[in-house]
């Protein structure tokens, strides 16, 4: 058995040369100066957070016990919202009370894990109603909606931003189905705003299947791509080169370490540059994290409270 998609309270390798850049911290745009943190080899590790239950900052306090290297090179918020106002009938970004908490305390929150090196990311999920990334019905509406992620992003000193097309439930409150052309505007605007910030896409939902439109193809306008069913192995289907993707996903404290192991050592043996985990807590998971940090790294990892 595997988790098809993550759970959610509410109701709901890269080349060295890469994670070399990885750790050189956040832009000038954050205001986190960082200190150059060890540089490791192999593939980049990500970390989603459930910030309605756990801290961004737990993303920091796990490193290699050789050379001391960050176990995980990006962390991700999760999660800020995509909501539709039905009085003007448009989307908008939406930050629940816990998402507003960290963005509001990004200097407690955020800026510790980028002067440690680790990128930053803000996912942005369907919030049941009608909104989603797959039914802007025009490249106007399309491109408002990438403004609020590219503003909120420099507000807040961010590093890129997450897409995770689940939940949206289109066609709610009277809004369209998905059609081809939305979310290709959406990340086109997107990338233009942002040309030198991340943007993943967890890939799932009517967005992820709509790539391409009229001519133009956005695949090579995402950083990362990753598998969202966790204790699975599957290759997104993305045209990205294997050192953007990564076909491993698991749940750290529900995947079991042999599974985690086995897909960091897959990860390495066929080439791939991305390794992504799920719903890191505030307890010590250093025997989970380890599972996979020795397949990838050749190390344990060390968790500082």
């Amino acid at each position: 058995m595997f988790t098809p998609v993550r759970r959610r309270v509410r109701t709901a390798a890269l080349a060295l040369s890469t994670v070399a850049a990885l750790v050189l911290g956040a832009t000038a745009e954050s205001g986190a100066s960082a200190a150059p943190a060890p540089v490791k080899e192999g593939p980049t590790s990500v970390a989603y957070v459930e910030v309605n239950n756990n801290s961004m900052v737990n993303v920091g306090k796990y490193t290699l016990a050789n050379g001391g290297g960050n176990a995980f090179d990006v962390a991700v918020i999760f999660a800020a919202n995509i909501n539709y106002d039905t009085g003007t009938k448009t989307a908008y970004l939406h930050f629940n009370e816990n998402v507003q908490r960290v963005l509001d305390n990004a200097a407690t929150q955020i800026r510790p894990l980028q002067q440690k090196g680790i990128k930053v990311l803000l996912s942005v999920l369907g919030n049941h109603q009608g909104a989603g990334f797959a039914n802007f019905t025009s490249q106007q509406a399309a491109s408002a909606f990438a403004k609020q992620l590219s503003d909120a992003v420099a507000k807040y000193g961010l590093d890129g931003i997450d897409f995770d097309d689940e939940y949206a439930e289109y066609g709610n409150n009277g809004t369209a189905q998905p059609n081809d052309s939305s979310f290709v505007h959406l990340v086109t605007a997107l990338r233009a705003n942002m040309p030198d910030k991340i943007i993943s896409l967890y890939n799932i939902g009517p967005a992820a299947s709509r790539l391409s439109y009229d001519g133009v193809d956005i695949s090579a306008k995402f950083d990362y791509a990753w598998n969202p069913y966790y204790g699975t192995w599957q290759v997104p289907g993305i045209a990205l080169p294997k050192a953007k993707l990564s076909p491993a996903a698991v749940e750290i404290g529900r995947t079991s370490r042999d599974t985690a192991g086995d897909l960091a050592r897959r990860t390495v043996d066929e080439g791939y540059g991305v390794y992504l985990t799920y719903n890191l807590d505030g307890s010590d998971r250093s025997a989970d994290v380890s599972a996979f940090t020795r397949e990838l790294y050749g190390s344990e990892a060390v968790y500082t409270p």
